[in-house]
């Protein structure tokens, strides 16, 4: 209830007039016995008896007319000068114990896409300054350049497994396609993108249909699509078959924001990637879909990220490019320090406020300079 200057002074105007009321009664009500009544020793006790009245009525009535005012102005006052502190306290105090590491972000900086692509088996110094990857050596020209990037071991399987659950998990081979003893039960990006309200979905080139936990023919091969090694993600067929797709997806799914992951991992197959293609074939790959990506309305209209990099290099040169482009990276920013997929797996978490999975990737170097 809302104490207000009105409801006081109502108040007070009620007990006033209840006041006055009572007192004409009695008054009336005395001239009415005076003239019906002869003996004056009653006319005197009723005299005494009203006057007794009316002077506790009168009494009563000033007590709490005096206490509306006393309360009603330290009320008024508290209301007016002590809200604006009191509520602010409150916010404070709220969103310090409510607020969670998967809160997603809601002010106009937040990043709403980040997309990775992961090709093949090509350390920086067989892609930067190649003439035969000119779309690739001008998107390292335009956007962020990390030049002291690696990956963390050898061979592909335990760097994508690192890139999105924060661990090898124990995996030191390919593990093609996944078997028994190959599905880590370990919690992974896609689960904490999921429980902070945003969406995910990984792309796979020649995938002959979703969640597809096979090889097939020479171009498309599991070990490239780490969400198919998560037993949480593999043992529920809905999730699966809904998140895991294949590439041709991407084209309609681009075509809306409201169908654009916020989250998206893209494999292109395997003459694609460069694994068992040219350097040049992969460079026209990227320059075919990397613009359909650039130019959608997602990233047009929302705060976007794209990174792409490469899974390893080779063994005794682990460095590998890693490129950040869209609305969201610097322009003609290089940087020499040294970062790994643990680095990169943790910047996203920075960015949109997720719990690191574990030490490797919470220890981690962040990207953030690479961010505008």
């Amino acid at each position: 209830m809302v104490f207000s200057k009105k409801v006081l002074l109502l108040l007070i105007s009620t007990y006033n007039n209840i006041f006055i009321t009572l007192s004409l009664i009695y008054k009336i009500g005395f001239k009415v016995y005076t003239k019906m009544s002869n003996n004056k020793q009653h006319l005197l006790s009723y005299g005494r008896y009203i006057f007794k009245v009316t002077k506790i009525w009168k009494e009563i009535s000033l007590a709490i007319i005096a206490a509306l005012l006393v309360g009603g102005a330290s009320y008024l006052y508290i209301s007016n000068h002590g809200s604006n502190k009191t509520i602010h306290q409150s916010t404070i105090t709220e969103s310090s114990i409510n607020s969670k590491p998967t809160e997603k972000k809601t002010n106009s900086t937040a990043i709403s896409h980040i997309f990775i692509i992961v090709d093949e088996n090509k350390p920086s110094d067989t892609i930067v300054g190649n003439s035969q990857a000119p779309y690739i050596n001008s998107l390292i020209n335009t956007y962020a350049f990390a030049s002291n990037y690696s990956g963390v071991t050898h061979p592909s399987l335990p760097n994508y497994l690192a890139l999105t659950s924060g661990s090898t998990d124990g995996i030191t081979t390919d593990c093609n396609p996944p078997g028994a003893g190959c599905i880590v039960n370990v919690l992974n990006i896609a689960d904490e993108i999921q429980a902070s309200g945003r969406t995910w979905k990984a792309y796979a080139e020649s995938m002959p249909s979703p969640c597809y936990m096979l090889n097939s023919g020479s171009d498309f091969a599991t070990k490239h699509v780490p969400f198919l090694y998560y037993k949480d993600i593999v043992n529920n067929s809905s999730l699966c078959n809904s998140h895991i797709v294949p590439f041709s997806q991407l084209s309609s799914d681009l075509k809306s924001i409201s169908t654009t992951p916020n989250y998206a991992f893209i494999t292109p197959n395997l003459c694609n990637d460069m694994h068992s293609c040219s350097v040049a074939v992969g460079d026209a790959w990227l320059a075919k879909y990397v613009p359909m990506i650039l130019n959608s309305k997602a990233f047009q209209s929302q705060r976007s990220l794209l990174v792409i990099t490469w899974d390893e290099g080779y063994v005794g040169n682990n460095v590998v490019p890693a490129i950040f482009a869209g609305s969201a990276a610097k322009k003609g920013y290089k940087s020499s320090a040294p970062y790994n997929h643990y680095s990169l797996l943790h910047t996203i978490e920075q960015l949109w406020g997720l719990r690191p999975l574990n030490s490797n990737d919470a220890n981690a170097p962040i990207m953030t300079s690479f961010i505008n």
